[in-house]
């Protein structure tokens, strides 16, 4: 098992320090790409932050005139779901190495 670059994981939750090590392990990785799976890593720690936040706040808020508003950090998790993936596809992680095909693998019916 390699040793994960601790200036990368230590400001990672424990959630997204085991994702980061599992990605890590797996995968053959050059320093930039470790680089982008930090910061996937570490959108996962802000959509849980975000979570949390909603869940003692609530879905809505009330804004200054008592109008009832979506949390934002809704807003806050939509745009970390959409980075994480980038990032994610980025690395290109889901590749199989060696079958040398592009495009999705073909369906069980014909």
């Amino acid at each position: 098992m390699k040793r994960a670059p601790r200036n990368l994981t230590d400001q990672l939750s424990k959630r997204s320090k085991k994702f980061f090590i599992k990605i890590f392990n797996a995968y053959e990785l050059e320093s930039h790409h470790l680089e982008l799976l930090a910061q996937a890593a570490e959108c996962l720690d802000r959509i849980d932050d975000s979570r949390l936040r909603i869940k003692k706040d609530g879905a809505y808020i009330l804004d200054r005139f008592k109008n009832l508003k979506p949390h934002p950090g809704l807003k806050e998790i939509a745009q970390e779901k959409i980075t994480f993936a980038r990032l994610i596809r980025e690395l290109n992680l889901d590749v199989e190495p060696g079958t040398g095909e592009l495009g999705r693998p073909p369906g069980i019916f014909k």
